[in-house]
């Protein structure tokens, strides 16, 4: 029976020693190793002998793009490209327009193979590379990449490829936004029949990130800027191992904008009508009282979803009354408080309203004290329709806003505030539009290889 190992060593002269690193090796972990160094090698040699019989087949070469004369071939000259399996060479036949028009070397191979005329990485490289950028800093991306695939690559070759993929996911999205402002929506994404029952949730908050004062230079004191971010997702429902009925988040997609809410507004909307909005049989706005996202769920939202103030920032209202009126520090304050948030949680937000009307009559009631109450009334009454949690809670749907708090956590606290960390307004664009494309499912669409044909 043949030997695997010296049918390989005859392969190629560049194998052998590669065979006996894997025959020699002192335990499993070094044999495993040198086996994949081996197999890369071969995948390697693999391509190089296609890509070089592909050059060898008799091709026509195209005319000239200027003037029509048919190309002249100027033989074969070497090209070569940094992959994921390492660097692969090979020569292909390249043609110049007998006519000295200026179109360089024409080379029909690199069109066919998808390959522009100064490309030196491929697409499937730079994209495992902008896929480690969006979890870790460059520079631990860049020992990633040597140690899992033998590749060098600099922080700031790594930098060149998030802002070209970030400047395609953010010129597609502009696209995309121009259509919806003509008034052609977006198509929905397609959903399967239990998904498509599920209520939609959106959510909304905001998040500090730290950034330079100034483009080009680290030097200055921090700017702290914020970043709207939106979540939407479908209202799945999971039973835990003690027999628990959970929500569970489904088909998450994420929303964010370095802006105010007028920048955000056209970006959610967006992608409202992408996840449905409109086919949905329930929608549900959950935010806390922050008064621009309210307005822009009157403007734009309030026709199509139920609106829900998050639970734990109306009771945080509650207790700032009663700490300001019965002194937080006393038992009277505390006991005021649990009553009139369990009324507030079970459906008697009419009493809570009630009872702090009845505290704003009270004669001798300090200024301070007043105006506190009087803010959280106001509060309360003006989100009198999006405070009934018992009924939210009797149809299933949540009462807190932790889920957008969570996302925010991941989308921008995770990548962008890290220690030291200090970001260039284009470097926080690019980057979060790769992690936006990440998470909503669209990241590998930005790396799609172009057609033969294109």
């Amino acid at each position: 029976m043949p030997c695997l190992a010296d049918s390989i060593r005859h392969m190629h002269p560049s194998l052998q020693e590669l065979v006996t690193a894997v025959e020699q090796a002192p335990s499993l972990a070094l044999m495993l190793l040198a086996a994949g160094q081996l197999a890369h090698r071969i995948a390697v040699l693999l391509v190089q002998e296609v890509l070089t019989q592909r050059a060898q087949r008799p091709a026509e070469l195209p005319s000239c793009p200027k003037c029509g004369t048919r190309l002249r071939s100027k033989g074969f000259l070497p090209r070569q490209l940094t992959t994921r399996l390492g660097i692969v060479r090979w020569e292909r036949r390249v043609g110049r327009c007998p006519k000295g028009c200026k179109i360089g070397q024409v080379a029909p191979l690199d069109e066919t193979l998808g390959l522009t005329p100064h490309q030196q990485t491929s697409v499937a490289l730079k994209q495992m590379a902008c896929a480690l950028a969006i979890f870790v800093p460059f520079e631990t991306a860049v020992v990633l990449l040597q140690r899992l695939l033998g590749l060098p690559v600099s922080p700031s070759t790594l930098w060149h490829w998030v802002q070209e993929a970030g400047q395609s996911a953010m010129q597609r999205l502009q696209r995309e936004l121009d259509q919806l402002a003509e008034g052609q929506p977006p198509t929905a994404e397609r959903l399967d029949e239990n998904t498509s029952a599920q209520p939609l949730l959106i959510g909304a908050d905001g998040v500090m990130v730290p950034f330079r004062p100034e483009n080009g230079t680290p030097k200055g004191r921090t700017v702290w800027r914020e970043v709207k971010v939106a979540i939407l997702a479908r209202l799945g429902q999971r039973t835990t191992r003690h027999g628990q009925t959970v929500t569970r988040l489904e088909r998450r997609r994420l929303v964010a904008v370095l802006g105010d809410i007028e920048a955000l507004r056209p970006r959610l909307w967006l992608e409202a009508w992408r996840q449905g909005i409109g086919q949905a049989k329930v929608v549900v706005w959950l935010s806390d009282g922050g008064r621009g996202f309210w307005n822009l769920y009157v403007q734009r939202f309030a026709v199509y979803a139920i609106g829900i103030l998050d639970f734990y920032h109306a009771a945080q209202n509650l207790w700032k009354g009663a700490a300001a009126w019965l002194d937080g520090r006393t038992t009277q304050a505390r006991v005021w408080f649990d009553t009139m948030r369990h009324c507030l949680r079970h459906g008697e937000q009419d009493r809570v309203l009630e009872e702090l009307a009845a505290a704003l009559q009270l004669e001798g009631l300090p200024d301070s004290a007043r105006k506190t109450l009087s803010q959280v009334y106001a509060y309360l009454q003006t989100h009198r329709e999006h405070i009934d949690y018992a009924k939210f809670k009797e149809l299933g749907l949540p009462l807190g806003s932790g889920l957008v708090e969570s996302a925010c956590k991941w989308l921008i606290q995770q990548r962008f505030k890290g220690v030291g960390m200090r970001w260039s307004e284009d470097g926080f664009n690019h980057l979060l539009h790769l992690r936006l494309a990440w998470v909503n499912g669209r990241f590998d669409a930005l790396f799609a290889e172009p057609s033969p044909n294109r």
